[in-house]
């Protein structure tokens, strides 16, 4: 039977498809804090807010990815993997697009101001949490090539080597969030104290990015395991 619809289209492919496009998109969706922290140090609020909408927009997309892979996600036995286990892991990549739209929402709503004392290690945060997100997409567009090889051998190897990796990243971005912390810390009382807990919550929430891409590994990881 031919079908016209893009998702059921993906799974004819492979079953794996329609995740590997989602967690593309939410990448994407997540690249755009670069830009985006670019126009705020330089307190260019009109790219901010131009940058913001591409981060909406994106967001809305994996939205309705997440939906339509909901909806026809086969349910037959002859998935290769758990129905359940490839829905958790859809939720865990949609977070990391959620995540990076409230990013971007609070600080453009706020104006949120990066002091200058932080504004080096910031980038350099964000960075990290991007490059984080970006293995676990790596890793995740190895799924067709586990299946192939039936969970097993050489490419089982290189998968976990990239998990491995991508812990990694996540302790790196761990690191950095504390010392970000301690800066913060350190110039807090010079500063409105409201426009501080709203910064702490930012960067709170660029490590839980991070945290977000390295349980989609943990995830691909125990799907291996069974």
């Amino acid at each position: 039977m031919v079908t016209n619809n893009p998702i059921l289209q993906m799974f004819a492919r492979s079953p794996f498809k329609p995740m590997q496009e989602h967690i593309a998109k939410a990448q994407e969706c997540a690249s755009e804090l670069i830009p985006f922290f670019e126009a705020v140090k330089a307190d260019d609020w009109e790219t901010a807010s131009q940058v913001q909408h591409r981060i909406a927009t994106l967001e809305g997309e994996a939205d309705v990815m997440k939906k339509e892979v909901r909806q026809h996600l086969p349910k037959s036995i002859f998935l290769p993997v758990p129905r359940t286990d490839l829905l958790e892991l859809l939720r865990m990549q949609d977070k990391i697009a959620n995540r990076a739209k409230d990013i971007a929402g609070l600080m453009l709503g706020r104006q949120m101001a990066i002091p200058e004392a932080i504004q080096p290690h910031m980038t350099d945060f964000v960075r990290a949490a991007l490059s984080t997100s970006e293995k676990a997409l790596v890793a995740l567009n190895e799924l067709d090539e586990l299946l192939t090889s039936g969970f097993s051998g050489h490419e089982v190897d290189l998968v976990e080597k990239m998990i491995g990796e991508l812990d990694d990243l996540e302790h790196r971005t761990d690191e950095l969030e504390r010392g970000i912390r301690f800066e913060l810390f350190q110039i807090e009382k010079d500063m409105n104290p409201i426009d501080v807990m709203f910064l702490y919550q930012i960067i709170n929430w660029i490590g839980d990015l991070a945290d977000r891409a390295q349980q989609v590994g943990s995830r691909l990881q125990l799907l291996m395991a069974r």
